[in-house]
């Protein structure tokens, strides 16, 4: 029997979770159950990279979990947990810190926009957010990382304190490759369709997203002032909107990109607009059902994330203590029962 692809990935608990990462990662991922020994987490500890209100912290950490299984992840095939809950992530970031130069840090791209150029300002951990990224990704031996192309630079930094740590103490390590087309559909903003559908963007322009838990009108009214162009009629070739409101067709109806063209071919914006948004709100209506189900049933719920972070320290002991006898830190002994 083949075993399976070990694949690891994650996603933030900052603001309203978007199709963008719908289409982009989670339902992939889900889709691949089967292919993959998958660990997908909430990375909570990110969060708190920027201020974060602690109850709204709380209460998106749970939606984020919550939206995973109405999606579709399987906690009987994937392993589903919240990043804080498994104590190795942080462990783990501290020994890679120690062998990441300051200037690989230094060059994040991510890190000048986040900070918005004022480095005093901006805190130590969103300075060392490779480290803990890095940490999530080693600690279970991944082949694969799903990532989006804006998150490449992270993971280089993740291969290349892997190889360094490999080159010194031996292959502890496995070096994973980033698979961006695991990553799936790249949505873009309705209001900036230049520009890559973000949490952040959206935080402070309410028509850049749609959100997952979106009521229908909500999406139909977005959707209706999606920017497109001046003409009135799909007509190749496409503006950058108009190729994105057919990109989201296509994926959600999980149709070619020529299928697509053909089909709104000569059509008015106006009626792709709402062909989008029916299909969207079609698709997005078991999820949010099952969204509801599973909120109401909150011990349910953390006790599916109890079982996922067992699992997960089981995987990332493992890793941890072969890192932690390498660079020479003393083991720590079980009291002997008498």
């Amino acid at each position: 029997m083949k075993q399976r692809t070990t694949v690891m990935s994650g996603v933030q608990p900052s603001g309203d979770l978007h199709i963008g990462n719908w289409l982009g990662a989670i339902r992939r991922w889900v889709a691949a159950q089967d292919e993959w020994e998958g660990f997908f987490c909430v990375v909570d500890l990110h969060a708190l990279t920027e201020p974060r209100h602690p109850a709204l912290l709380h209460e998106k950490t749970l939606e984020v979990a919550a939206i995973y299984l109405a999606c579709g992840l399987d906690p009987d095939r994937s392993r589903i947990f919240l990043q804080s809950h498994v104590p190795a992530h942080s462990e783990l970031a501290w020994l890679l810190e120690c062998f990441l130069p300051m200037g690989w840090l230094e060059r994040m791209t991510q890190f000048r926009v986040r900070s918005r150029g004022d480095r005093e300002r901006a805190s130590v951990g969103l300075f060392n957010y490779p480290a803990l990224m890095s940490a999530d990704i080693l600690l279970y031996r991944p082949e694969l990382v799903p990532v989006g192309a804006d998150q490449r630079q992270h993971l280089e930094v993740t291969r290349d304190v892997a190889q360094r740590i490999n080159r010194r103490f031996g292959k502890l390590l496995t070096i994973p490759e980033a698979h961006v087309g695991l990553a799936g559909a790249r949505i873009m903003g309705l209001d900036d369709p230049t520009a890559k559908m973000s949490k952040t963007a959206a935080a402070g322009a309410p028509n850049h997203a749609i959100a997952i838990l979106d009521p229908p009108d909500a999406i139909h009214r977005k959707l209706g002032r999606a920017v497109t162009d001046r003409q009135s009629e799909v007509r190749p070739p496409l503006s950058a909107g108009v190729a994105n409101l057919a990109e989201i067709y296509r994926a959600v109806e999980g149709m070619s990109e020529e299928a697509a063209l053909e089909l709104f071919q000569g059509r008015t914006y106006a009626h792709l607009k709402r062909e989008v948004a029916d299909a969207l709100v079609a698709a997005l209506e078991p999820v949010q059902l099952r969204y509801r189900e599973i909120r109401d049933d909150e011990e349910a719920l953390r006790s599916v994330l109890e079982a996922g972070a067992s699992a997960a320290i089981e995987e990332s002991g493992r890793t941890l203590s072969a890192i932690r006898e390498a660079v020479g830190l003393v083991r720590r002994e079980r009291a002997r029962s008498t």
